[in-house]
């Protein structure tokens, strides 16, 4: 078989797994109780429900704008392809962390910046993320004391704690990545005794100091950068807090229900979806529907007022935006992803 017919084959193979995922994801939205949830409530409201929804997501789309923007000039739009990617990845595989591991990838394809730089970038969008996610939820732990079962409690306060040790971690790691220098000339001897391969992984090996000091760099220059990591707050701030919290809150007020103080929902909704870090089902599905909902009724709100917040909020927030980085996903060359980074 010649190169432009394994190319082609690669090509439909590409599409055939990505109808496959696309049609898991879509799988997992009931769309007869959507239609019958926003039959529910007024025009008005599903525009504003809509229109909020759109703000959010460019905000967060934004958030990779502002890093990558950061380090090299970068079109929104590839920022824009690149969150998008990640959130599909996000919702097929375990843990949200997971779809970011990939993260690196996807920069470097969809922007052409060195992975050097990728890894860099990618690693203070995920360990920022983490440590005002953990941040947020504990705030919201801290406001919701005596009001929630113990049991529930306790799960809620292990995905706090594992989002901000994520966080620490992440970007502690990200700062001292040069360490790595120190255990390379290991690897290179260690992997020369490897049949067939041994030379291959040696030359990568004896390469990662040189990598990991320019993705420290690149960690070290956006976190010194104060434009770039006040920019990224106010971001998650708009997008994890404001417009989830106004998205449930209108439902609430279309509902004729009220949670008060309202200030405190947004906390509570961070709070509630914390488990999505728990590596339980492929972006949360499900475990965080059920145990948001388990958190709102302890505070008080009814079960088929919060089931329909709930819903339309994950929905509109975290599902569809998903499904449309279905697209984006498509022009990815999955054989320039595996190529090694020594090859920058």
């Amino acid at each position: 078989m010649d190169a432009k017919h394994r190319k082609r084959l690669f090509r439909v193979a590409q599409y055939l797994l990505g109808a496959l995922t696309l049609a898991w994801v879509l799988g997992q939205v009931e769309w007869e109780r959507t239609v019958s949830l926003f039959a529910s409530v007024s025009i008005e409201t599903s525009v504003a429900l809509v229109a909020v929804s759109g703000v959010g997501l460019l905000v967060a789309l934004a958030m990779w704008h502002v890093l990558l923007d950061r380090i090299e000039d970068t079109r929104f739009r590839a920022a824009i392809d690149t969150g998008l990617i990640v959130l599909f990845v996000n919702h097929l595989l375990p843990s949200r962390l997971s779809g970011r591991a990939v993260a690196p990838f996807v920069v470097h394809h969809r922007t052409g910046m060195a992975y050097s730089g990728a890894v860099g970038v990618s690693g203070v969008h995920t360990g920022l993320y983490a440590l005002l996610y953990g941040f947020v939820a504990f705030l919201g732990l801290v406001l919701s004391v005596g009001q929630l079962p113990l049991g529930l409690a306790l799960v809620l306060v292990l995905s706090t704690a594992l989002y901000a040790a994520a966080g620490t971690v992440v970007l502690l790691a990200g700062i001292n990545l040069s360490a790595v220098e120190r255990i390379a000339g290991g690897i290179e001897i260690i992997a020369r005794r490897v049949p067939i391969v041994g030379d291959r992984l040696a030359a990568l090996a004896k390469k990662l100091p040189e990598f990991s000091a320019a993705s420290a760099d690149t960690f070290r220059t956006l976190l010194r950068d104060p434009v770039a990591i006040v920019s990224y707050t106010a971001g998650f701030v708009v997008a994890q807090l404001i417009v989830p919290g106004l998205r449930v809150w209108l439902i609430f007020e279309s509902l004729g229900v009220s949670l008060e103080p309202a200030l405190f929902l947004p906390f509570y909704l961070v709070m509630a979806y914390s488990v999505t870090l728990l590596p339980l089902t492929p972006g949360g599905v499900g475990v965080t529907e059920a145990t948001a909902t388990a958190v709102f009724i302890a505070l008080g709100v009814p079960s088929t007022a919060i089931v329909t917040a709930i819903f339309v909020d994950r929905l509109l927030g975290s599902y569809l935006p998903a499904l449309v980085g279905w697209y984006p996903s498509l022009k990815m060359d999955l054989s320039k992803l595996v190529e090694s980074p020594s090859q920058e």
